[in-house]
């Protein structure tokens, strides 16, 4: 078995595979198309898409053509942060479901606690409102497991101390990667059994010229991703790369190595503020 394969186990016993492979920002049509199909061949077995990607459609096609079996996939879709209400979420996962051309998805995850024009506003009550449709969509079997993306500790706390929580989240895709880790949000998810999602884990591309990260991945004769991703896995969090050529999908996917201790300790001090990014996936 490879790390990719390998899998986290989520708070319901779901399985999900350590490594995902994003669609965020791929255009939909062939795109979506060829690079999920690619990432499926290179073994990749979970796939990340949203409603806001507008490639749905493209990735349940990718899937419809493939060898895998429905059974061996974990997909997952989000969402719309602008969905404040629940009968919008309900009917915005019915419409996911359909573009996706499934039956069910394993993970269905709010995409971000405000609407995108309003980010950092407070909506603690219309995201209560929107859980009651995650469980009731939980509940139905139509989603394995249901998760939110980008909440911080308050995002958490504002469900979890909810009088009407049935089902915990499962999963918080949120940024991380190396120099950027979140610690505070990683605490709270993990102290409620809340499986971190790491996206944007190669920093969009801004660590592959870092040299510290270099000397470090040069030891151990591998590429400045594969040792970025390899960081997260080994700090227990589920990386998302997205990637369009094959080359790049299959050296995502090679992650059989160990990180030392001594070099996961500096990896986990390193100070990259100046690899942040705007919240966008």
């Amino acid at each position: 078995m490879t790390t990719i394969t390998d899998t986290f186990e989520l708070s319901n016993g779901l399985k999900m595979p350590k490594v995902g492979f994003g669609t965020w920002q791929t255009k939909p049509g062939k795109e979506t198309f060829d690079a999920v199909s690619n990432a499926l061949k290179a073994g990749y077995r979970f796939i990340d898409t949203a409603k806001a990607y507008q490639n749905e459609k493209s990735v349940g096609e990718a899937i419809a053509a493939s060898d895998v079996a429905r059974e061996d996939l974990f997909v997952q879709t989000k969402l719309p942060g602008e969905s404040k209400s629940y009968d919008q979420a309900m009917a915005d996962f019915d419409s996911s479901l359909k573009a996706l051309d499934l039956d069910y998805v394993d993970s269905y995850i709010i995409h971000a606690p405000w609407p995108w024009a309003q980010m950092g506003t407070n909506h603690d009550a219309e995201n209560r409102d929107v859980w009651r449709a995650m469980q009731d969509i939980y509940n139905s079997g139509r989603a394995k497991s249901v998760g939110v993306s980008n909440f911080n500790t308050h995002d958490l706390e504002n469900l979890l101390t909810w009088d009407g929580l049935t089902v915990t989240p499962a999963v918080d895709q949120i940024q991380y990667y190396v120099g950027y880790t979140q610690d505070s949000i990683v605490k709270t998810a993990k102290d409620n059994g809340i499986v971190i999602q790491a996206y944007s884990p190669l920093a969009t591309g801004d660590l592959v010229n870092d040299p510290d990260l270099k000397r470090i991945a040069e030891s151990y004769q591998v590429s400045v991703p594969q040792l970025a991703l390899r960081f997260v896995i080994q700090n227990d969090i589920a990386p998302l790369p997205k990637a369009r050529s094959m080359a790049h999908v299959k050296a995502n996917a090679e992650l059989d190595f160990e990180i030392s201790d001594k070099d996961m300790a500096f990896l986990n001090q390193v100070a990259a503020v100046d690899h942040i990014h705007p919240v966008g996936d």
